[in-house]
Parts: C-alpha cells; sequence; structure tokens
C-alpha cells in the first residue's frame, strides 16, 4: 500500500486534505460538555398536601404512590422526601441507557393508577411528573436594586412572563422556583368570628359558592323559532378579581336584613401563598430559580439557549429590576476545556522539539508535525459517526494520541533516515526499502493498541460510558495515524527528504548533530555490550522482572480506591441547620450574617441565599438554609489561600463563633447529575416496620461508630425527631356530648392553623388560588385555640380548647424513603489522606456490625456508581490485556511472540503505581484509563524490538544476537517515541486550573509509567524474547531474512 503512495503522492495529500476538512467541519457542529452523557435518566414527581405534617404526607401520598411507581420497568431506585410543610417529593432514578421519555411514561402511568387513592386536595392540586437530572445545572437569582420589589413580586413577574418560554427550551427538565405564586390571603380573624357566630366553614363555602367560574350557556341556541333572530351570548362574573370583590363575599344574612361579609371576619390581601422560601441576594431581597437538565441534555447548548434568553428578556423587565447568574455548570466546562487545549498546544510543541533533536533537519521535523493534525482531526470526523461530544475525556484521550500518533510518524521517517544515512539510498527508494520493514511494525502496533482499548468499550454502567469514549478515541485516533503513516507519511518522506549533506558542506549546527549522533551511535553500542553481558546472566533480568510484577500487583491492590477526583467547581454551597422548629426569619438572619462574613474573603465574586431548603434531604425546613458561594474566575485565583479548599475551611470557621447554627461547606458532585453533594451517601433502610424512635436509635449507633472510624472525617444526617411540636389530644366523647361535630374541630385545626385552598381567581391572565388560614396573632402559641371557635348543635360557637389539650411532644420535620422504605439518608466525607473507598469500606464494615435484623443498607448517588465500578478494574485491565496477546498471536502466527510483550507490562505498571504512592494519587477511573494506555504504550515498544529480532531468529540468527541486534538497530525510535510521548504529557501531570485533579491523575500516571517502561524494557524485553525463543513449543517458521546486513 505504502508504494501506491509513494509513486503517487498528489492522492496521498488529497487524502489528507479530505480528512482534515472533515475534521475541521465536525469540531465548529459537534457539541460541547463537560462529561458523556452519563447521568442516569431520573424522573421527579411532586405533589403537596397543605396543611399535613410529614407523617401525614408520608401515609397519604408517599406510600401511595411508591408501591405503584417501585415496580416500574427499568427503575434501579427510588427515593423521595415528605416535608412538613405538607410538600412531597420523589426522584426515580432508572438504569443508564434507559430512553428518559419511555421513563417517564412508566412513572406517569404509576401515579396515574395512585391518583384514586390520593386525598382530595393533593389531586386537586394536581401531582406533576417531570424528567430531570436532579442536578441544578443554573440557578438565577431575581433582585430589585433598589429595592422598590419584593421577592413575591419579582417570581411572580418572573414566572408570568418568561418562565414558560424557558421551561420550553429543549433540555430543561425541572425548574424549581424558590418563591411563591400570588394568591387572595383570606387571613380570619377568630375572635370577630366568634362575635357574629360564624364558623370557618361557613367563610370556607361562602367563597366557594361566590367565586367560581360560571358556564352559563347561550340564548337563542338551537333548536329555535322562526322568530328568534339572534343567538346571544350569556357572561357572568362568577369569578372574582380584587381584594375589594373577595372582602364584599356574603357570608351570612341576618335576620334584620344586614350581610355579614368576609371582610368584616377577616383581612383580604394579594400576598403570597406560602412562605416557605426567603431568598436573598447580599443584603436584597431576591427570588431564585434553578433549572434542572434532562438526562439527554446537552448543558453547554441548553444553558447557552437559557442565558441568551435571558439577556433578551432583560431588556423588557421593569425599571429597578435585576437578574444575576449564581451557579452556572458551563463556566467550569468553559474553563477546562480551554486548560485542555492549552495543554494540547502545549503538547505539540514540546513533541515538535522532540523530534527535532533526534531527526536533527527541518524537513523530517515538519513530516510528523503535518501527520498529527490529520491524524487527529480524522478522530474528530469518527465523533460525528460514534455519537460523541467534545468533553473533557474525549479531549484527554485527544491530548494523550499526540504522543501516540507522532510515534508512527516518528517510526517512518527513523526508518527512511536509516537508509539514507547507512545504505546511501536515494529519498525515494530509501522511502520503499524503508517501508517494506516498518510496514508490518506500524500495522501491528495500531492492531495492538486497538485492541487494548476498543473491549473496554463495551464494559456496562456509567463506568463503560467513561471509557467508551476516551478507549474509542485512542483506538481511532492510532488506526488513522496507522493509514496516514502508510499513506501521507511516505509520500512526503520520498518528496520532502534530502540526501545527507556532504562533509564539506555541513554547518556549525550539522556538525554539532553529527557530534550527537556519534555519541548516541557509541550509547547504542555500548548498549549493545550491556545486552551480551546480560544476554550471559539471564537470570538476573528475569528476576528483577519478577521482582517489579510482584511490587506493582502489591501496590495497585494496597491504592486507596475512589470514583472519580473532587474538582474546584467555581463555586461551593454551605448549608445551615439551626435548632429544630426555629423559624426561618432566625435561619434567614444566619445566613445574611454568613454572607456579610464570606464577602471579606477576595476570592468570593458574589452569593445567594435560600432560607427553607434543606439541600441535604432534598426536603423543605424552616431551620434549614444553603448559600451558593460563587467564587473568581479560576485564573484570577492563583494563591493557596483563594483556592476553593481553604475557602471552604473559612466557611466552616464560621461555626466557631456561632455555636448556635450548624454550618457545613459542601464541594458539588464530581458527576452532575448524582446527587446535590459531594462526598459519600447512603441509606439506613428500615425494612421491618419498626417505630421512628427505634430507626433513630439504630442510625444513632450507626453514625456514632461511623464517626470513630480514622476514615471518615464526618458522618451525618438531617434526620431528626426532635421537631417541637404540640400533640392536640380531642376529647371526642366530651365534643359529642357538648353537640359538637368531631369534623367541625378538625375542619378549624385546618383552615386556622394549616391554612386551606379554596378554589382559584384569575390575576393578570393567570390563575392563582384563594387561601384562608387565621392572622398571624391567632396561631402563635397553642393559647390561642381559645379564641378558635365551632358551632355546637344548639348554634352557640365554642372554643375549641374546650375539647383540645395541648401536649409537648416531637415529631419528624423530614421523612425520608428510599425503594418503596422508610429510610434514613447518611451522608458525609472521608478523612484527610484517605479516599472514598476507604471511607465506603468503613462504612460497610459498621453497617454489617452494628445494624440489626430487620435493617438494611444502600449506596446511592456517586458512592453507588463507585462501588458498582470497583468490580470493573482488574475485568478491564486484565480483557486489554488479553485482546493484546490474542492480536499479537494472530499477527504473528506464533504463541511465544506474544508472551515477551504481555510478560514486559509489568515495567509499565510499576512507575505508574510508585507514582501514585508519591504523588498521593488514587486509584479511581482516570488512573484506570491511565493503566490501559501504559499497557498499548508497553506493548508498542516491545513489539519494535521483537517485530525485528523475531525476523533475525526466523531465518536462523542465534536467540541472543537477534534480540541485541534488533534493540541496537530500534533504541533509538522507541527512545524517541517515548521522549515524544512523555514529555508531550508532562503538561498533562502538571495541570492546573479547572479540571486540574483529573489531568494531573492521568498526566502522572502515564509519564512515570511509561517512563519506567522504556528504562526497563530496553533491558527486560530482549533477555525475554531470548528466554521465550529457546522454548521449543509451537511449530517453527523459520524463513530467509529479508534485512541487510550492516
Amino acid at each position: 500500500m505504502a508504494k501506491f503512495f509513494i509513486n503517487r503522492p498528489i492522492f496521498a495529500i488529497v487524502v489528507a486534505l479530505v480528512i482534515s476538512i472533515a475534521g475541521m467541519l465536525c469540531i465548529f457542529t459537534l457539541p460541547v460538555d463537560r462529561y458523556p452523557k452519563i447521568t442516569p435518566p431520573q424522573v421527579s414527581v411532586h405533589a403537596a398536601y397543605p396543611g399535613a405534617d410529614s407523617e401525614v404526607v408520608a401515609q397519604t401520598v408517599a406510600e401511595v404512590i411508591e408501591k405503584n411507581v417501585v415496580s416500574a420497568e427499568d427503575a434501579e431506585s427510588i427515593s423521595s422526601t415528605s416535608n412538613s410543610n405538607g410538600s412531597y417529593s420523589l426522584t426515580v432514578q432508572f438504569l443508564s441507557g434507559t430512553d428518559s421519555d419511555m421513563a417517564t411514561i412508566r412513572v406517569q402511568n404509576g401515579v396515574t393508577a395512585s391518583d384514586a387513592a390520593l386525598p382530595e386536595i393533593v389531586r386537586s392540586i394536581g401531582v406533576t411528573t417531570v424528567k430531570s437530572s436532579g442536578d441544578m445545572a443554573l440557578v438565577v437569582s431575581l433582585f430589585s436594586p433598589n429595592g422598590t420589589y419584593d421577592n413575591t413580586f419579582l417570581k411572580n413577574y418572573f414566572s408570568m412572563n418568561y418562565l414558560d418560554e424557558l421551561k420550553s427550551i429543549p433540555g430543561v427538565g425541572n425548574v424549581q422556583e424558590f418563591g411563591s405564586d400570588f394568591a387572595m390571603r383570606i387571613w380570619l380573624n377568630p375572635s370577630k368570628m366568634a362575635q357574629n357566630n360564624v364558623s370557618a366553614a361557613e367563610v370556607v363555602a361562602a367563597v366557594q359558592a361566590q367565586n367560581q367560574q360560571v358556564a352559563a350557556g347561550n340564548i337563542g341556541t338551537a333548536p329555535v323559532d322562526k322568530n328568534q333572530p339572534f343567538q346571544y351570548i350569556v357572561t357572568v362574573k362568577g369569578r372574582l378579581a380584587t381584594e375589594q370583590e373577595f372582602g364584599n363575599i356574603v357570608v351570612r344574612t341576618n335576620s334584620d336584613g344586614s350581610m355579614l361579609r368576609v371582610k368584616d371576619v377577616a383581612r383580604v390581601e394579594l400576598d403570597a401563598k406560602s412562605y416557605d422560601f426567603m431568598t436573598r441576594m447580599g443584603d436584597r431581597e431576591a427570588s431564585a430559580v434553578a433549572f434542572s437538565l434532562s438526562d439527554d441534555a446537552n448543558a453547554i447548548d441548553t444553558i447557552g439557549k437559557i442565558k441568551a434568553k435571558l439577556e433578551e428578556d432583560k431588556k423588557s423587565f421593569p425599571d429597578d429590576m435585576d437578574y444575576t447568574i449564581a451557579v452556572d455548570n458551563t463556566d467550569f466546562i468553559y474553563a477546562s476545556i480551554e486548560e485542555v487545549l492549552q495543554t494540547f498546544v502545549e503538547a505539540l510543541i514540546i513533541v515538535a522539539v522532540i523530534v527535532y533533536i533526534f531527526l536533527q533537519n527541518w524537513r523530517s521535523t515538519l513530516i510528523p508535525m503535518i501527520a498529527v493534525p490529520v491524524s487527529l482531526f480524522g478522530t474528530f470526523a469518527s465523533f460525528a459517526v460514534l455519537g460523541f461530544t467534545i468533553n473533557t475525556l474525549t479531549l484527554f484521550a485527544m491530548v494523550l494520541a499526540i504522543g501516540l500518533v507522532v510515534d508512527d510518524a516518528i517510526v517512518v521517517i527513523e526508518a527512511v533516515e536509516y537508509e539514507m544515512r547507512y545504505n546511501n539510498l536515494h529519498p525515494k527508494e530509501a522511502t520503499i526499502v524503508a517501508m517494506e520493514k516498518v510496514q508490518s511494525p506500524v500495522i501491528g502496533v495500531a492492531i495492538v493498541l486497538a485492541a487494548v482499548f476498543v473491549p473496554v468499550a463495551f464494559l456496562g454502567g456509567i463506568m463503560g460510558i467513561l471509557y467508551k469514549q476516551f478507549a474509542l478515541t485512542i483506538a481511532v485516533s492510532v488506526l488513522i495515524s496507522a493509514f496516514v503513516a502508510l499513506s501521507l507519511t511516505p509520500a512526503l518522506c520520498a518528496g520532502m527528504l534530502h540526501e545527507p549533506a556532504k562533509e564539506s558542506e555541513r554547518g556549525r549546527l550539522q556538525r554539532f548533530w553529527d557530534k550527537f549522533n556519534e555519541e548516541f551511535d557509541r550509547m547504542i553500542e555500548s548498549y549493545g555490550k550491556f545486552l551480551v553481558k546480560l544476554g550471559h546472566m539471564i537470570m538476573a533480568p528475569i528476576a528483577v522482572l519478577v521482582g517489579l510484577t510482584v511490587a506493582s500487583v502489591l501496590l495497585f491492590m494496597s491504592l486507596p480506591t475512589a470514583f472519580l477526583p473532587g474538582e474546584d467547581n467555581g463555586y461551593f454551597m454551605t448549608t445551615f441547620s439551626l435548632p429544630e422548629g426555629s423559624v426561618n426569619v432566625r435561619t434567614n438572619a444566619a445566613i445574611v450574617e454568613y454572607m456579610k462574613y464570606m464577602e471579606e474573603d477576595p476570592s468570593v465574586q458574589e452569593m445567594m441565599g435560600i432560607t427553607g431548603f434543606d439541600i441535604l434531604s432534598g426536603g423543605q425546613k424552616p431551620n434549614a438554609g444553603v448559600a451558593f458561594v460563587k467564587l473568581k474566575p479560576w485564573s484570577e485565583r492563583t494563591l493557596p489561600s483563594e483556592q476553593i479548599e481553604a475557602v471552604m475551611a473559612k466557611a466552616f470557621a464560621f461555626n466557631a463563633t456561632h455555636p448556635k447554627v450548624s454550618v457545613m461547606a459542601i464541594n458539588p458532585p464530581p458527576i452532575p447529575g448524582l446527587g446535590t453533594t459531594g462526598g459519600f451517601s447512603l441509606y439506613i433502610q428500615n425494612k421491618k416496620g419498626d417505630s421512628n424512635e427505634n430507626m433513630q436509635a439504630v442510625v444513632g449507633q450507626f453514625l456514632a461508630a461511623a464517626n470513630q472510624r480514622p476514615e471518615i472525617q464526618m458522618a451525618y444526617t438531617s434526620f431528626r425527631m426532635d421537631t417541637p411540636s404540640y400533640n392536640f389530644d380531642v376529647d371526642r366523647e366530651k365534643a359529642l356530648k357538648n353537640g359538637v361535630n368531631v369534623g367541625d374541630i378538625f375542619t378549624a385545626l385546618q383552615v386556622y392553623y394549616g391554612s386551606v385552598q379554596i378554589n382559584d381567581f384569575t390575576a393578570y391572565g393567570r390563575n392563582f388560588k384563594v387561601v384562608a388560614q387565621a392572622d398571624v396573632d391567632y396561631r402563635m402559641s397553642p393559647e390561642d385555640n381559645k379564641f378558635l371557635t365551632v358551632r355546637d348543635s344548639k348554634g352557640n360557637m365554642v372554643p375549641i380548647s374546650t375539647f383540645i389539650t395541648p401536649k409537648k411532644s416531637n415529631a419528624i420535620s423530614v421523612i425520608t424513603r428510599y425503594n418503596n422504605f422508610p429510610a434514613v439518608l447518611i451522608n458525609g466525607n472521608q478523612a484527610e489522606g484517605y479516599s472514598s473507598g476507604d471511607a465506603l469500606n468503613a462504612l460497610e464494615e459498621v453497617a454489617n456490625q452494628i445494624l440489626p435484623n430487620g435493617y438494611a443498607y444502600a449506596f446511592a448517588e456517586s458512592s453507588a456508581q463507585e462501588r458498582e465500578a470497583g468490580g470493573k478494574t482488574i475485568y478491564a485491565l486484565a480483557l486489554g490485556m488479553l485482546f493484546v496477546f490474542l492480536s499479537l498471536a494472530a499477527l504473528y502466527e506464533s504463541w511465544k511472540v506474544p508472551f515477551v510483550v504481555i510478560f514486559g507490562m509489568p515495567t509499565g505498571f510499576f512507575g505508574a503505581c510508585v507514582a501514585a504512592w508519591v504523588f498521593n494519587v488514587y486509584n479511581d477511573i482516570y488512573f484506570q484509563i491511565g493503566l490501559l494506555t501504559i499497557i498499548g504504550l508497553a506493548a508498542k515498544n516491545a513489539i519494535l524490538i521483537v517485530e525485528y529480532a523475531k525476523i533475525r531468529a526466523d531465518a536462523g540468527m542465534d536467540a541472543l544476537e537477534a534480540a541485541v541486534e534488533a534493540s541496537k538497530i530500534r533504541l533509538r525510535p522507541i527512545l524517541m517515541t517515548s521522549l515524544a510521548f512523555i514529555l508531550g504529557t508532562v503538561p498533562l501531570a502538571l495541570s492546573t486550573g479547572a479540571g486540574a485533579n483529573s489531568r494531573s491523575e492521568m498526566g502522572i500516571a502515564v509519564v512515570f509509567g511509561v517512563l519506567s517502561a522504556t528504562i526497563f524494557q530496553i533491558f527486560i524485553v530482549p533477555m525475554l524474547f531470548v528466554v521465550i525463543e529457546n522454548l521449543h513449543f509451537g511449530r517453527s517458521n523459520k524463513k530467509k531474512l529479508v534485512v541487510e546486513e550492516e
């Protein structure tokens, strides 16, 4: 094939141009993302039961829905929270690869099947089902710079005018609004109601009757009399719209003809439907909207469209209304990809320098620098076919591919230069002769490298998806590189290279390179002599190899495991927890004080606080809150004190001066969508129907034991049973004796304390709720029961305090369920010096020791994925080595040759594992990908020697002599290609900025792994060849020697 392209160089150039153009076009059209689409599909279900506590919601909503949803096809797990404010949230996670639209339909079918058994008020409000990733990809804060508007106006103005269009953008999943809709609030005055002898039920009934949409029909509809000339539409003002209209609703007509109206017993105002959230932007009131993306969304594209729409919408905002972005996941994507591209350029420059040092003229250097971009552009073109995105993994692969694809070009050029220098051939003749010799190893290396990576692309789960994008990128790049090395590179060699200059024509630089070459040739001779000596004490290198293999295994098995390294995402979250039962005003004051404290840090750009949102449990609690702390861009944070770890440490220090406020700074998870917080996640399930008190005792024992473990920095839960509450003991017999319906007492409690959504009204072209509740002064204490009255059978108004005995008790503010069982979510972080894998192992041991029969545990979110991935590491590495062996056996029609290559691989593992220990690198997915790369590169070095040695041995040469001669000939290209790869990946190992931890882990593994493999293999592989070649099994395959003697 090579000869065809040597004779037709223009054809070779045209093919290369076509590949390059296709790749360049794809670069501008391919989607860009942080990771491949790896987040499992998630579907969210939301419902509300106004006035109900968490236990009522769990019993009447959660259990009803979940027993129908838990059996949905391909559902992996379901988790829910039932909150004391009556809200309910369910998340169903499906297996990776499940179609998200089908998943949504399956969950919706389960919800529909539950509908009949749900409380009527829950059905009337509605149960919503949406697909979502569960990750806050974008958080937008709306504020009024001069304080003209309050948070309720900001939320409703934005919702009514802009939010629907934003929700319709493709890729937008769940949208959570931290604010409240408008509502017509009817604040009942129990004292006036008692004076006017009217009950809460009567007020509610009056509003229901007089505020309803009426379908009055038409006058003169068919069939009609012939004298009826026209048909008339009848309109009636059924729904009321203003505070005055609601205030004028007649509750009762008195015997004297006077009318009792709502405004006589209540205060009516247009205000918020609920007061669960309080949002602050610095010292200003604000409203917030959090956008989660669907699992199949492209973050760059979707968030870009949201931000563009926001900028367009901003033009029509009223004066003194503005927005800012508190959290934007694409900031990290852009910054990390920019860093990778910078690394990419640095690697190219370093590779070019190394190639020039060894080839020593610009023509020879230019050829691989032309061949490398062609291979890389071709790889980008393959992304369109494979359905890949441009993401950090594929770009990592491209950086490593620079070192791999340049190798093929170097091997070809070095072989041509060898023929020109030592055999005095013309460039074209030298190219033809050289290609006959290197064509086979180039193809062999390409097939072997592809064989390493392609099989692991078919592993299942999230790990398989991560491996797939990286592995296939490498595999495609080396296959295209092999094609370029057999087509474009020889064509360029034949046309661009010149014969070596004569001695009299050589300048000072050429003479310097001559001296360099003489010294290098002298080193090669010394290397050959040393190999001969090794050949006479062959057990020494074999013993070294055995030692390296044992050391590699021991080091690898003892490396701390992890899933993915934590990263500086450009922001972090701070959770707040005040004593149970604390009102939201206290929580809000603590958050405001915290934000003032953090504003002093020069690395903080802006902050937003949300009171009432417990991000740890996903529930809503007045004593909980969260602050999003956005840091300045990575390029502006160069000092150690400005790095995220230092800023988070300062956030933790807030606890010291505010002992009544529990503050935790939390880094976002490494993979968006796998939970909301970093660290570990574990559910303890109560499968035997144990009481909440017993479950709390079990959880307490578990946490006490877990926090004693050195691997765990802190394990905690937001589960509390000490939320102060009052148990209203209703004396039913006494009520009946006094002619009071017990149902009326329950209705009064619901209306006065819990609020009741009566019906709807229309304002600003939208429908909102009419809500009745006791005015503020009449629901601050159980003593207020004396003001709340019900009617007895004689028509008298009787205080409900007559029949109710308040008893102080404790309750659960948020009830969590997992896979249809009551559960408690445990979160936490590993201790300094320990990996997440160490922490998970410790938790497993504690669970097995502490949890009694009837209790179970289940890892969740990224912890579950880490556990699943852990069992696949050895499988992936073994698979790579197996396919290397099979490929070599097929290529060389030999069972012996593959053993030389396989046995040499531990030399690379040794260097990578030692570096991991020295630089505190964990055995996570990036390190494992680095090991896979080392398998391929170690195999490549061995093949370059074995290929030449085998030809000579098959021709009858002594095995040691063949191995020494082949090693001497191939030392230069081995050192050249290895140095090019090692130094080309040094920028990866020295990465800084966004995504630096991932890049440096992979860089450290491959730099030290390949360095170790190169140093040891140039001595050990020739000896391995001698040992295995002298073993007599299989059929001999002698052939005539096809290389000229030197």
